[in-house]
């Protein structure tokens, strides 16, 4: 049975409260109202209170609208069905397709015991070579992309999306620019993608609500696809908007604010979605990249500064390019001795150079006379940040390599690499 009730005591900004009994956290109701019904969602009990945010907004509603309680908390449709659709932050079609309401399933849920999980032991080609050489993607690793508004981040993780190894693609956006959603969906259609693409878009103009749901959503999809033997990426841009959305419902809520006035629970907030990234034993995999945006290049924000304890590194977007020396996979070692040989010579040989690199372009900057060796450092620099630094680099892991090879022998002797010398006799000049 369906519980109704006609006792809205107080409606602030898209929060209703309605005094009831039996209800449960996250649970969804309808609000009927003259215009119609909506869905709201329960945020928070407070005894008898129960308080609901109303996910097209509160307008149109009155204190003598009735509430019913459905019983159960969010659910979406999952399934082949939703590949090549594009929804909102509710799971409603975005793309003039059919409505879909079969084979529901519950958002919100626990993340996966770690039991039943796989130690990440299997990498995620991209083809870029700063991320498949020197910071490799690895299956069920979750991954933030800093940056800060302007870099190209969408567009990397659109490359991505187009270029990693597997199944299926699912995108989040959250406070998404309309310009940025169709930029999606243009670039993952132009090149084939788009058919194994799930959209879940909140733009900004949309409730804040929404934007919370998003990445439930995704991945409660993501991980009905990896239960049934897919390997799944989630993309989540921006994760800094979700942040401020849960700041938002929290000042509504009259919350003590916390750090810069998010709330106390920001961290597990975060968590709680990051910790779904998951490979299943004898099924698939749920892999994770969400943008996080950060406000005046500020890393001890309290987004970036949280997610950096939660997730396995991150990818330092600046400047157009993945930066060297703030970027990190701490899962890297678990893959990057499989792939061939020279991977971590390569690896650590290169990142070395480029550091004295970077300590000759200090001098250079400072009037210091240039000897031979900063001048072959300064070439190998430009090199480097032109053929693997740059996001316009598109070529294998195996040809990256090679060209790794080709790069220091155009600039250095092998002594002068400090690489070992059974690696020099295999690979030095074989390229």
């Amino acid at each position: 049975m369906y519980k109704i009730y006609a006792n809205i005591s107080q409606i602030a900004g898209d929060v209703i409260t309605v005094e009831a009994e039996g209800i449960g956290y996250m649970e969804i109701a309808e609000v009927s109202t003259q215009a119609g019904i909506s869905l709201a969602q329960v945020i928070r009990l407070d005894g008898k209170k129960v308080y609901l945010q109303v996910f097209a907004g509160s307008r149109g509603i009155s204190t003598g609208d009735k509430v019913r309680f459905l019983g159960h908390s969010m659910r979406i449709a999952s399934g082949e069905d939703l590949l090549g659709r594009i929804f909102n932050g509710s799971g409603f079609p975005l793309d003039k397709g059919p409505h879909l309401a079969d084979n529901l399933i519950d958002i919100g849920t626990p993340a996966v015991n770690p039991v039943k999980r796989i130690i990440p032991n299997k990498m995620i080609r991209t083809g870029i070579p700063m991320i498949d050489v020197f910071n490799s993607l690895v299956v069920s690793q979750k991954l933030p992309i800093f940056s800060i508004a302007g870099e190209p981040y969408n567009e990397l993780m659109a490359r991505i999306a187009i270029q990693a190894e597997v199944d299926i693609i699912i995108l989040g956006g959250m406070g998404l620019k309309y310009d940025d959603y169709l930029f999606f969906r243009d670039a993952l259609e132009a090149k084939g993608a788009l058919g194994r693409s799930i959209f879940f878009i909140h733009t900004a103009a949309d409730p804040t609500v929404e934007c919370l749901l998003v990445p439930d959503i995704c991945l409660a999809v993501a991980e009905n696809f990896a239960l049934a033997g897919k390997r799944v990426l989630v993309l989540l841009t921006d994760m800094t908007n979700f942040s401020d959305a849960l700041k938002e419902i929290a000042i509504t809520m009259e919350q003590v604010p916390s750090n810069r006035g998010y709330p106390g629970d920001l961290y597990s907030q975060l968590a709680s979605r990051y910790e779904k990234a998951v490979d299943f034993e004898g099924a698939g995999s749920i892999t994770m990249l969400a943008a996080t945006t950060m406000p005046g290049d500020d890393v001890t924000h309290p987004v970036p500064d949280n997610t950096g304890y939660i997730t396995e590194g991150q990818f330092y977007l600046k400047g157009g390019v993945i930066e060297p020396f703030g970027s990190l996979s701490r899962l890297k070692q678990q893959v990057n001795g499989k792939t061939r040989d020279d991977h971590r010579t390569i690896m650590d040989t290169m990142i070395q150079l480029f550091a004295s690199y970077r300590e000759t372009l200090e001098k250079r900057s400072m009037g210091f006379q240039m000897s031979s060796w900063d001048n072959k450092l300064l070439k190998y620099g430009g090199l480097f940040e032109r053929e693997m630094m740059s996001l316009e680099a598109n070529i294998p892991l195996e040809k990256a390599l090679d060209r790794g090879w080709e790069i220091m022998g155009e600039c250095f002797t092998p002594e002068e690499t400090g690489i070992k010398r059974s690696m020099i006799e295999r690979f030095w000049g074989k390229s």
